[in-house]
């Protein structure tokens, strides 16, 4: 007879994950015994994928979940703000001008994934899944945007 690993075990090993996440994505380099930028990357989409799952029931373990995405990408966006600083006066106005309207998109599109967490913290029955999805997607669409950028500079 295989046993169910109880809905509270697993909440708990989600927020620990979470937890133990958001200190890893303060690191300046990853020790060759921390995750990797990408394994860090990989558990934050994990985290996003265990909201979306989350029940109406379980709404203060999702906000949890959700606020450890929420300093990640903070972290993220002021990482590559101090990146584009320290190499400001090497770029062209062009550039500049290009990384000035990528940096605005990405804190936009922030913003967007903060409403739907502002929305978790007071959303409640039939409303709950909707505010879920639309926290689970403007963060996926960050992401790309995220990735997006990484990829051209």
């Amino acid at each position: 007879m295989k046993t169910k690993t109880p809905p509270s075990l697993n909440l708990v090993l989600i927020t620990a994950l979470l937890f133990a996440l958001a200190s890893i994505s303060f690191a300046a380099e990853p020790a060759a015994d921390k995750p990797t930028s990408k394994e860090a990357q990989q558990k934050v989409a994990d985290s996003v994928d265990a909201i979306e799952k989350y029940s109406v029931d379980q709404r203060d373990e999702a906000i949890k979940s959700a606020q450890a995405v929420m300093d990640d990408l903070d972290a993220r966006i002021d990482r590559m703000e101090s990146k584009i600083s320290r190499k400001w006066d090497q770029m062209d106005q062009a550039a500049r001008k290009e990384m000035t309207t990528t940096l605005k998109s990405l804190r936009k599109q922030r913003n967007e994934v903060a409403e739907w967490y502002g929305g978790m913290k007071h959303s409640a029955g039939n409303a709950w899944e909707d505010i879920k999805k639309g926290f689970v997607n403007s963060y996926l669409e960050l992401r790309r945007t995220f990735d997006k950028v990484r990829s051209e500079y």
